[in-house]
C-alpha cells in the first residue's frame, strides 16, 4: 500500500478512535482497497465495522438496496449509485459514516458515455452523502490507487468538517 493511503488513513484514525462513531466501505471497482487501507492503521476495529465488495448489481440491489431502476437506466456508473451505496452502507453495517466507489477502472470495459477512468466516489453520513467523479485513464493500477486516495482524502476532509461534533463524542465517551 503506498504511503499517501497510510497518512490519510491514520488521519481518518485520529479522528475516530476516540469517538463512539463508525465508518464503513461500500466497494465496486477498488475492490476493497479502500478497506484495506483503513484496516492498515492499528486500532481501526475501534471504528471501522467492514465493508461490502458489490462487484455486480445483482449483490449492489440485495445488499446495498440500490435502485435496480437507477441502475438499468442510469448504469452502476453513476453519481446517484455512489450516493445510494453509501446509504446501504451505512444501514447494512449499522455505521455513521461510509466510502463508496464505483465506476470503470479499466483497461476495457468503458464505453463512449463512461469511459475508462470515470469512477465515482461517495462519502459522508445518512444526512449529508456527497460525491467526487473521477474522469481521467491512467492505467488500471494507478486508476484504482487515485480512487482509493481520493476516497480517503474525500472522507478526512468530510471528518475535519464535523471535528466539533466528534470532539463532543469524544468528551461525553471518557466521562
Amino acid at each position: 500500500m503506498e504511503f499517501e493511503s497510510k497518512i490519510l488513513s491514520k488521519s481518518i484514525s485520529e479522528m475516530l478512535y476516540n469517538s463512539d462513531k463508525s465508518l464503513g466501505t461500500a466497494e465496486s471497482c477498488t475492490g476493497g482497497r479502500i478497506a484495506e487501507a483503513i484496516i492498515a492503521v492499528p486500532g481501526a476495529s475501534n471504528y471501522f465495522k467492514g465493508g461490502i465488495v458489490s462487484y455486480t448489481n445483482e449483490v449492489k440491489e440485495r445488499i446495498l438496496h440500490v435502485s435496480h431502476e437507477v441502475l438499468e437506466e442510469q448504469t452502476a456508473v453513476c453519481e446517484e449509485v455512489a450516493k445510494e451505496m453509501v446509504l446501504g452502507a451505512i444501514e447494512a453495517l449499522n455505521v455513521d459514516y461510509a466510502i463508496s466507489a464505483t465506476g470503470v477502472a479499466g483497461p476495457t470495459g468503458g464505453t463512449p458515455e463512461i469511459p475508462v477512468g470515470t469512477i465515482w466516489i461517495g462519502y459522508g453520513s445518512k444526512d449529508d452523502i456527497r460525491t467526487i467523479k473521477l474522469t481521467e485513464d491512467f492505467g488500471r493500477d494507478i486508476n484504482l490507487a487515485i480512487a482509493t486516495n481520493t476516497a480517503l482524502k474525500s472522507m478526512c476532509s468530510f471528518l475535519k468538517e464535523h471535528e466539533a461534533e466528534l470532539k463532543k463524542q469524544e468528551d461525553e465517551v471518557s466521562k
